[in-house]
């Protein structure tokens, strides 16, 4: 144990307890804003993996001013490395971004001959990922359903489309309303939480049998779903 944390050779000595607790608090914290995002998103897209990103990137940035160290060269080659991997891949997943980040954050520990802080800084990375695979943390199951269709009726009368929904499932809101100039009617998207979600087929006969609805696509309401 005492090699392990004597391993490290920088100029300023490495505080194990103060590397921990700032891994910690930063776990903690980025918790707590993921659990806000999660409540409060009212948007039509959901991603599961930027509210694990939320969780990962405070603990790996922590990491990297551990790293650091005050030190301005290093500073300097952890953004030319980083400015390498986005010339050369371009990442659409944050959780690819935190993964790159922290790959990067421990070869540089490595390569500044601080390496318990690696093998600290690796322990506790992956265990938090592990952690956050395993409790599948971020999803969340609101809607069955993405239902979008053409409504050609005037707007006043959605209401008689929304009684309709409102049978078939306990929650029923709209996620989105266009107005095309160019043609007649309105473009709608609606979420749906189902009461039966076997009697989909049903929703949709009835729909099709409702004057004014037409274009009628349907899809399962996933959390990596991008609308």
């Amino acid at each position: 144990m005492n090699a392990l944390l004597q391993g490290d050779y920088g100029i300023a000595p490495t505080s194990f307890q103060t590397v921990l607790l700032a891994m910690l608090l930063a776990f903690l914290m980025g918790q707590l804003i993921a659990w806000v995002y999660m409540f409060t998103h009212s948007g039509i897209s959901y991603s599961r993996s930027f509210v694990v990103s939320l969780i990962l990137m405070p603990v790996i940035v922590a990491l990297v001013l551990m790293v650091l160290s005050n030190n301005l060269v290093t500073a300097f080659g952890l953004m030319a490395v980083f400015a390498i991997v986005r010339f050369r891949n371009i990442l659409r997943d944050t959780l690819d971004t935190s993964y790159v980040l922290a790959v990067i954050v421990l070869g540089m520990a490595c390569g500044t001959q601080k390496f318990s802080t690696a093998i600290v800084g690796t322990f506790v990375v992956v265990g938090l990922m592990l952690y956050l695979w395993f409790t599948s943390f971020g999803t969340r199951h609101r809607y069955d359903l993405i239902l979008n269709l053409h409504w050609s009726r005037a707007v006043s009368e959605l209401p008689a489309l929304e009684r309709l929904l409102q049978r078939h499932s306990f929650r029923a809101q709209c996620a989105n309303r266009h107005f095309d100039s160019s043609a007649v009617g309105t473009d709608v998207s609606y979420r749906l939480l189902l009461r039966d979600p076997a009697r989909t087929p049903d929703l949709l006969r009835e729909l099709a049998m409702l004057p004014g609805v037409d274009q009628v696509s349907t899809m399962k309401a996933e959390d990596e779903s991008e609308v």
